[in-house]
């Protein structure tokens, strides 16, 4: 069995995997100050409702874009599941070639989402990964990475508006019954949503044209589903793109070894 955990600023995704098929995932918050015997007790913790056998894990990787827990995930690999975690770096085989001005820059979920989106959709594609930020990531029809834009997420939208001002709620992000709000929430959720639709849409209208109209362009991320429901060029949902790809990377290295 195969772990792959996908760490963000926001949240940890994990995924189980029996082969190519992810038979369980789970999310939980990313706690800086977590120690690798709480993180350990927590993810063992996680399979007996699941009734997975935590004795079958053969193998764990990782893409995190969280130094600062790195060494902690490490470690707790190493004593609750016994194996040495593979951690995604630009220097990880991952069956594309990486055109940024320095790949040492590039977000191991980037490239993970690069890896999924080639491999499952084709090239040219774009994957717009909607958590903490919006990534937009770009692959070419040869199977280069060749990088994309990082935009403002929805969640730091609609924190930034409750703490940047003195009268405006904290809403929920939600598709609004009409662009006309009627009330303080209705107006804040039509701006927050058709704000968020019409810069995907306008960043994805500039990509298309840059690569062609054969661009595949797929979402994934909390609120994917949302934004495709108004967005004119997202029509493909992949929720569980990011584990997929670490699937695919730690299938195409444990194969050569």
């Amino acid at each position: 069995m195969l772990l792959a955990l996908d760490a963000g600023n926001s949240n940890i995704t994990i995924g189980a995997f029996e082969g190519r098929d992810l038979i369980f995932q789970w999310r939980l918050r990313t706690v800086h100050e977590q120690t690798a015997d709480e993180w350990g007790i927590l993810l063992r913790n996680l399979f007996s409702p699941a009734n997975l056998d935590i004795a079958k894990v053969d193998g764990i990787i990782i893409s995190s874009v969280v130094p600062p827990i790195d060494a902690t995930l490490a470690f707790m690999t190493k004593r609750y599941f016994h194996t040495e975690a593979m951690f995604v770096t630009p220097r990880t085989d991952i069956g594309l070639i990486i055109r940024y001005d320095n790949p040492n820059e590039v977000g191991a979920d980037r490239l993970v989402n690069g890896v999924a989106g080639f491999y499952k959709y084709g090239g040219p594609c774009v994957i717009v990964d909607m958590g903490t930020t919006i990534n937009f990531d770009v692959i070419s029809k040869d199977g280069e990475y060749l990088g994309g834009s990082i935009a403002v997420g929805i969640g730091i939208a609609i924190k930034a508006l409750f703490t940047k001002t003195a009268r405006l709620p904290l809403v929920e992000f939600r598709p609004p019954k009409d662009v006309v709000g009627t009330n303080t929430v209705a107006s804040m959720q039509s701006g927050l949503y058709f704000g968020a639709v019409g810069m995907i849409d306008g960043i994805l209208e500039r990509i298309i044209e840059k690569l062609g109209p054969e661009t595949k362009a797929i979402a994934t991320g909390g609120q994917a589903h949302m934004i495709v429901e108004g967005s004119r060029y997202l029509k493909i949902v992949d929720e569980h793109l990011t584990l997929q790809g670490l699937q695919m990377i730690w299938e195409r290295n444990h194969a050569k070894q």
